[in-house]
């Protein structure tokens, strides 16, 4: 059963996020913004200005007190320990942002909006020192953990990128319809349901990263270098996975869907036979396969890395859509916290690794 936080917000929650230290932020439609202790009721409150929804909210890595949060099209810079006016506010994106992200070493905060623009902001100049593009609304950006240059992006336009600060360009892009085709040639559902990308997810170890899609599957992928290689898939709902988080294990996976569920993955048996094989790379593989393939005149199953064996360590039938999820130690032991078309923050133990 899960244990609910109520009285911090009036309106639906739109995300979470955890600082180092275990504070719980929440954001909510109409510019409501929630602190939590692991308590059921906030310990601070505050309205942001114009009422616009808070679609994102990240804390600092460095500094546990420093909170971004995103509402409509801007971004202010809150202190947790005084949670009042905002300390600073950028507007630096043309469209509503819905996704931040900030860099291990506190230099830089990414915004994804709308557009499909993706503002990078040095948080020292505070000025834009970049600014990325998805060709449709970018729902997820998320910064590499140990590589503060390297972020990953995804959108809407089917696309999932790999980018580096110092280029304008991504350094490799998929895109996620003409992946399944590769794959699976016979695949026509996938013309009806198309794999718009809705969140993204990095493992610890910086290499490893996850994707949730309309189509009800999750992808991960491994970064190698400059690019990165399809590793694994699975169907992990039956409605859009609408968020994917990445728990601090190696490889154990949140996944929560429009399907009203949440489930919990360990991928590590799945991800580590590719990282210990010295095989050539996926893409080699599969370019190999598909080209056998053209000379047999028939699919050439070898290509094809969707496991329908991978099912879930735990699935929790959470009822609701799931807008965004998080994970906290509260008391001593683990919990996913879980924010929904309602008012309120479910609240529901983990097991342990």
């Amino acid at each position: 059963m899960a244990a609910k936080w109520n009285g911090g917000h009036s309106s639906s929650v739109l995300c979470l996020n955890v600082s180092a230290e275990g504070l719980v932020a929440s954001g909510a439609e109409r510019g409501e913004l929630a602190l939590w202790h692991g308590g059921g009721s906030p310990v601070a409150q505050l309205r942001l200005p114009q009422a616009e929804d808070v679609t994102s909210v990240v804390f600092s890595g460095r500094r546990p007190s420093t909170l971004y949060t995103s509402h409509g099209e801007a971004i202010s810079v809150l202190d947790v320990r005084s949670l009042q006016e905002p300390l600073e506010r950028f507007h630096v994106n043309e469209e509503e942002i819905n996704c931040l992200s900030v860099n291990d070493t506190d230099s830089f905060l990414a915004a994804a909006d709308d557009s499909g623009a993706i503002k990078i902001v040095d948080l020292e100049s505070k000025k834009v020192s970049r600014s990325l593009r998805h060709s449709n609304i970018c729902s997820s950006v998320a910064f590499r953990p140990q590589r503060p240059q390297s972020l990953v992006s995804c959108g809407l336009d089917m696309q999932v990128m790999l980018w580096n600060l110092q280029k304008a360009r991504p350094l490799w892009t998929t895109n996620l319809q003409e992946c399944d085709r590769e794959e699976s040639p016979q695949s026509a559902g996938q013309f009806f349901n198309p794999p718009l990308a809705h969140s993204l997810s990095v493992a610890s170890c910086g290499n490893v990263f996850g994707c949730g899609a309309q189509d009800g599957k999750v992808r991960i992928f491994r970064v190698t270098g400059v690019r990165f290689e399809h590793e694994l898939e699975f169907q992990g709902h039956s409605l859009g996975v609408s968020q994917v988080l990445f728990m601090p294990e190696a490889y154990w996976l949140l996944s929560g869907g429009n399907d009203g569920k949440v489930s919990l993955w360990d991928i590590s048996s799945n991800v580590g036979k590719q990282q210990k094989s010295p095989a050539k790379s996926l893409h080699r593989r599969k370019a190999q396969a598909a080209a056998s393939s053209r000379k047999d005149g028939k699919l050439n199953k070898v290509a094809s890395n969707e496991h329908p064996g991978v099912v879930p360590k735990l699935t929790i039938e959470h009822g609701e859509k799931v807008n965004w999820l998080s994970c906290a130690e509260i008391k001593g032991s683990r919990r996913v916290l879980v924010a929904d078309q309602t008012s309120s923050v479910s609240v529901y133990p983990l097991p342990e690794p």
